[in-house]
């Protein structure tokens, strides 16, 4: 099966900048330690470039200063270096004093790290010290990076704890700098009255740096009766469908169900629209081969939201597969990234989705937060009791229709259940994940028909459930809980889940408890989430995210991440390292939008 590794969208990847710091006397104390620090660079950049690659699967490149940075001459000609290479995030290493606001990096928008070496003979720790003293006056927050042992001179080994803050620095930066001038693309309006629909152009524009494109739903009526997609594409995909997509079970009364007929009709609208939701996000050359050139450019839409009900799903087929199949990492072409396009439109969710993803390569689940069961009422209902990591109450993750196929969790790593990057994913994963899915015919409010996705999430995924909610007076907040998948025997499921909706994607998710504060217990957790709707990702990414909204200054008001996973600018203890949560909200305050 291909696997599709590239850039899609408008616009070169970014890089890292490695900026290797020196002081910069003459006369023996710069030379002593020209070698070690341009070391030390060469040895942050090898070890970044071997770990990480970009949500595409493309390798991230490094880019090392010309020279040691001794002062302000060389600071400029490092940025200009960077500039042209397109570095989207700094790192500073050195092993020594330095004169801190002579080499800093001042450029106003980008992330930024300081790694000072841990040793006693000329120690970096010092520099460490004085540069994050020069950020924080001239408000530039600077993540500090300082290994916990003492190291010898010349030691070039890289420590775990250090690699470990890097390559947490390193991905949430690079995730900044991707969505710097890409688009959120909203395909129709608001669905149902839901806020998270509305476009605030404000949060977009000035805290992620992303644009907003609009297109009509129309759009899609245009190219479907206009043929504007590839006709041979709609009929390999409308094969690789019908042999791979099987229908599931019909919960419609028999007045409302639809005929074999209008069925037929039905898969070939849903595929066509899952090619111009993608074409309309990222653009196809073959519409231009066609005799359409405009469209084949599309939105460069790094992400995208579909609004669906009612507007469009009261007469024509739901828009369920075109969500399911594009975000999820596999389709008729062959195994490839997954698309981040949001249910109902829902923008604020499509971006949680968007971190998510960037943060860990993988396939996200946009899922309504449906239901939180205590074990009293399943044991009411059912006459089951929870047990082991459900003993204390289960939330029900459902979305209405459609949810990434990889989150059926028929991937697997060192033999458990997972979601993986798409590189990572092989062909017989692919094809247990679609076997484990049904097509259910919509249900009776989805009055144009469509198929809708079935499946349950197998149990024992690390996973982090995350929503960011937009606050009057306050603006964006972000909310995350860290827990695990888990299943229920096959007759209690059914019980719970047609309580609901038997044709629609289940994760039964259980957060971990702190039992104190919003983490008492998982009633709580469900009763203090800010919408109807969040984004799950494969692991326990919740330190990543935190780390990532403080680049954003979008505060955390829930989590429950361990505190030795917790990453901030060095200027957040400022505002008061004793309280971290208020510190979080005064510092994101404080600094303001990133591109303010």
């Amino acid at each position: 099966m291909n696997v599709q590794v590239g850039n899609r969208l408008q616009g070169s990847l970014p890089k890292i900048g490695i900026r290797p710091i020196i002081d910069g006397r003459r006369g023996g104390i710069r030379e002593s330690l020209e070698e070690g620090t341009m070391e030390m660079a060469k040895n942050a950049a090898a070890f970044l470039t071997g770990q990480l690659r970009h949500s595409n699967g493309l390798p991230v490149e490094c880019v090392i200063a010309d020279t040691c940075i001794g002062g302000v001459a060389e600071a400029a000609q490092a940025e200009e270096k960077f500039a042209r290479a397109g570095v989207g995030l700094t790192i500073s290493v050195t092993p020594s004093w330095c004169y801190p606001t002579e080499t800093m990096d001042v450029h106003p928008t980008r992330p930024k790290a300081i790694w000072g070496f841990n040793g006693t003979e000329r120690p970096g720790a010092v520099y460490l010290a004085a540069a994050l003293g020069a950020h924080n006056q001239k408000g530039l927050p600077a993540f500090s990076i300082y290994g916990r042992d003492v190291q010898d001179i010349g030691d070039t080994e890289i420590t775990p704890d250090v690699k470990e803050k890097l390559l947490q620095f390193a991905k949430a930066g690079l995730a900044v700098a991707t969505m710097q001038g890409k688009s959120y693309l909203s395909m129709g309006s608001v669905s149902m009255g839901i806020a998270g629909c509305i476009v605030d152009e404000t949060f977009f524009q000035h805290y992620l740096g992303i644009r907003n494109e609009y297109v009509d739903m129309t759009e899609f009526v245009r190219r479907m009766e206009l043929g504007i997609y590839d006709q041979a594409e709609f009929e390999k995909a409308l094969r690789w469908t019908k042999e791979n997509c099987k229908e599931g079970a019909e919960v419609n009364p028999e007045h409302l169900r639809r005929t074999e007929e209008q069925k037929t009709g039905d898969w070939e609208v849903v595929v066509k629209m899952a090619l111009i939701a993608r074409d309309l996000m990222v653009g196809n050359p073959k519409l231009g081969e066609i005799g359409y050139g405009e469209e084949a450019f599309g939105h460069n839409a790094i992400a995208a939201g579909f609004q669906g009900q009612r507007a469009w799903t009261d007469f024509f087929p739901n828009g369920d597969f075109m969500e399911a199949i594009l975000t999820s990492s596999f389709d008729w072409n062959g195994i490839r990234e997954p698309f981040m396009l949001a249910t109902e439109n829902d923008t604020l969710n499509g971006i949680t989705m968007l971190l998510g993803h960037l943060l860990t390569d993988a396939a996200q689940i946009f899922a309504d937060v449906r239901t939180y069961w205590s074990p009293e009422a399943v044991k009411r209902v059912t006459g089951h009791q929870l047990a082991d990591k459900a003993a204390n109450g289960i939330i029900h993750l459902i979305n209405s229709g459609p949810a990434a196929l990889d989150a059926t969790g028929r991937q697997t790593i060192d033999g458990q259940p997972a979601m993986k990057p798409f590189w990572d994913i092989t062909e017989d994963e692919v094809q247990a994940c679609l076997d484990a899915t049904a097509w259910c015919p919509a249900v009776d409010f989805f009055r144009g028909g469509g198929f809708s996705t079935d499946f349950t999430t197998r149990e024992g995924m690390p996973v982090t459930m995350a929503r960011i909610n937009l606050v009057a007076g306050l603006g964006p907040v972000l909310q995350i809980a860290e827990g695990y998948t888990v299943e229920l025997p096959d007759d209690v499921h059914d019980k719970l889940d047609q309580r609901s909706n038997p044709t629609w994607p289940t994760t039964w998710f259980v957060p971990n408890l702190t039992g104190e504060g919003l983490f008492k217990d998982v009633y709580t957790v469900m009763n203090n989430w800010g919408s109807n709707h969040a984004a799950v990702s494969y692991g326990h990414i919740g330190g990543d995210l935190i780390t990532l909204a403080s680049m954003l200054r979008i505060p955390v008001c829930m989590h429950n991440v361990p505190e030795e996973r917790v990453f901030r600018p060095s200027a957040w203890t400022a505002f008061g390292g004793m309280d971290p949560v208020g510190a979080d909200f005064r510092a994101c305050q404080s600094f303001g939008p990133l591109y303010r």
